[in-house]
């Protein structure tokens, strides 16, 4: 019989139990009690409700596709933030958390030739705030600025308006609200600001709104002795630079360097934890002045009440070194006071000893008599008649005082200041008029006229001393008495310590060294020396100048001082007014050296436009300069010598 396999035998059906009918499946679902089913044949009961659960494949997808969006705008911000962008916003949370100050150095301060103090600095205080902390978000309330400005603008002596705009600033967390303020005006501030932080933790409902006003270290500029030389000192501005004089001319040395301190910062405050980085600050050098202050005293306080006494327009006092050149006073009148520049009069916050150009007069004569002397066109006994009245060129010469004919020896021109006696003896410098002013020409040069001192002083003149060719007839006349040509107080001073030097120029100098950070010494360079007449030359001048204050016939008797040879020359200039180009009033003037045989002081003083009393300037510049000095002499301790003058004669007997 064959086999079938198993996959090709037919399967047996096997008979299971027997299903229930629907009766008894109806009576088994509703349990014991249940109304017995209607019998087939009646009516059918309703088919219960069967309640099936949604897919939730659709909802799965919905979310899965939104959270791969929200995941994918995450991813891409990401990616720009760390990536594309990492740089600029590294940098920027830098800023944001890191602030930098500068370290401002300390500057130099400047003193006399002894070392006493004539300008220095002392601790101040830079009101800054962070304008971040004056919003609503960080006080709470929306007038924050306006508050804070209210409580600073009478403490700072601002505008309120304007410390709003400040605190209002936007982008920024540093505002600076004023400058150099004193210890106690930040201490007002301080005392505030803690006072209103005490009733905000208190109340609730209080605002510090002085919460974000900070300091920093400054320091401001004192100047102890007021007005005394501040034409000389000058002044620092509100930006802590030189405004003026010397400040001005060395401020960078008297600057320093600053330096620069960066720290982490956290609500406007620093954050110690988190570390600094400091550039120290370089302190500034110290500036050693040639000037003695009781000297310059002097000068200015004999300058002020002369100006004052004469109701003059200004006036100036020079005081030298005859030997080195060194300027020991250089004063102006009417002055300032450079700690206090809001009550200054513009017209006197310069250095008018250096900065008025004017028309010198008759103190010019003694570089006439120094030409005439060098080029041996005469001597000091040389005869000179002297008539009332010179003609020459297209205008009639005459002298200070109306007179008859003089016979005068050259010294005699000198002493009586003759114009027209100075106008004949430079005549005799050259065969012509023309060669005469070509050689007075070269000398004015060589005394310094025309050219700038050697001080390197901010708004010097030079003065105007026109090409001998371009003089025009009357200069030819009038320059050899002083007149059609104009200089400054320190070269007129300068023309002095010439011949009291033995006929040597040194340039004038101001500074005579300064001292740096590390305290290291250095003296001012050697100034300049050039060799403008002969010592032969120069004697001779200083026993004439000597005949203008001792002979009675001088013009400058009222410069002598007992025990001291006096050597000096007068000027009484038409002055030109610097409002209209005109000539009005007159610029008085007395010029010397003492001791006259053996000079070591040189004293020039010089008015403006005297409206009371005289105007010459032996009268009201001779007292000036016999003031000062008398004063010089003795601070320097200077000995008179002794010796017996010379006594020229100014006068002969035709």
């Amino acid at each position: 019989m064959t086999e079938v396999s198993d996959r090709q035998a037919p399967r047996r059906r096997v008979p299971g139990p027997a299903k229930p009918s629907r009766a008894a499946q109806a009576r088994r679902q509703a349990g014991p009690g249940a109304r017995p089913v209607r019998r087939p044949g009646g009516p059918r009961p309703p088919a219960p409700k069967i309640i099936r659960l949604g897919s939730p494949r659709p909802r799965l997808r919905m979310v899965g596709l939104a959270l791969t969006l929200v995941l994918s705008v995450f991813v891409v911000r990401l990616l720009q933030v760390q990536a594309v962008d990492a740089s600029a916003y590294a940098a920027r949370a830098d800023q944001n958390r890191y602030v930098v100050h500068t370290l401002a150095a300390e500057r130099g301060g400047i003193t006399d030739r002894n070392g006493v103090a004539l300008a220095i600095s002392v601790d101040a205080d830079d009101i800054t705030a962070d304008p971040t902390m004056f919003t609503r978000k960080q006080l709470g309330v929306d007038d924050g600025p306006e508050q804070a400005a209210a409580l600073l603008a009478p403490i700072l002596g601002q505008e309120q308006s304007a410390l709003v705009k400040k605190l209002r600033t936007k982008n920024t967390r540093y505002v600076l609200l004023a400058r150099r303020q004193t210890p106690q005006t930040w201490k007002q501030i301080k005392d505030l600001k803690s006072a209103l932080a005490d009733k905000a933790a208190t109340d609730k409902g209080t605002a510090n709104v002085l919460a974000g006003v900070f300091s920093d270290p400054s320091s401001k500029r004192v100047y102890p002795n007021g007005d005394l030389a501040a034409g000389i000192l000058g002044w620092v501005n509100a930006e802590g630079k030189g405004g003026g004089g010397i400040e001005q001319q060395l401020n960078s040395e008297l600057s320093g360097k600053d330096g620069k301190i960066r720290y982490a910062q956290s609500g406007g405050r620093e954050v110690p934890t988190a570390g600094s980085t400091e550039t120290p600050a370089v302190a500034g050098s110290d500036i050693e002045l040639t000037i003695d202050r009781d000297i310059q005293w002097a000068a200015q306080n004999a300058i002020s009440e002369q100006v004052k006494k004469s109701g003059a327009d200004r006036g100036y006092v020079v005081v030298q070194d005859t030997q080195t050149g060194q300027i020991l006073a250089m004063a102006n009148s009417p002055g300032f006071d450079p700690n206090d520049l809001s009550q200054a009069d513009a017209t006197a916050m310069g250095n008018a000893a250096l900065q008025d150009a004017y028309e010198p007069g008759s103190t010019a004569k003694v570089m006439s008599m120094a030409a005439v002397l060098e080029e041996n066109a005469a001597t000091p006994l040389t005869h000179v008649v002297v008539p009332n009245r010179l003609h020459r060129g297209d205008r009639l010469f005459q002298d200070d005082v109306d007179h008859g004919t003089w016979y005068l020896t050259l010294n005699g021109v000198l002493a009586k200041s003759s114009n027209i006696g100075t106008i004949l003896a430079t005549g005799q410098l050259g065969k012509t008029q023309a060669q005469a002013d070509k050689v007075l020409y070269s000398y004015l040069r060589k005394f310094g006229i025309g050219s700038y001192t050697g001080l390197g002083f901010p708004g010097e003149t030079k003065g105007i001393l026109a090409p001998a060719d371009k003089w025009s007839t009357s200069q030819q006349y009038t320059i050899p008495f002083g007149q059609g040509m104009s200089l400054n107080a320190v070269q007129a001073a300068s023309v002095y310590s010439t011949i009291a030097n033995g006929g040597v120029r040194v340039e004038p100098t101001l500074v005579r060294g300064t001292k740096d950070a590390d305290g290291r010494y250095t003296e001012a360079a050697t100034p300049k020396k050039t060799r403008v007449v002969s010592t032969k030359t120069a004697k001779e001048l200083a026993q004439m100048l000597e005949s203008v204050v001792d002979d009675e016939q001088g013009t400058g008797i009222k410069a002598r001082i007992p025990g001291y040879r006096v050597a000096g020359k007068t000027g009484t200039a038409n002055r030109v007014d610097p409002a209209t180009g005109k000539y009005h009033g007159y610029t008085s003037s007395f010029a010397g050296f003492a001791p006259a045989d053996k000079p070591r002081i040189t004293v020039y003083c010089a008015i403006q436009n005297a409206t009371k009393g005289s105007y010459f300037g032996g009268q009201i510049c001779g007292p000036v300069y016999k003031q000062v000095m008398e004063f010089a002499l003795k601070t320097l301790q200077i000995a008179p010598t002794g010796a017996k003058a010379a006594n020229l004669p100014v006068s002969y007997k035709p």
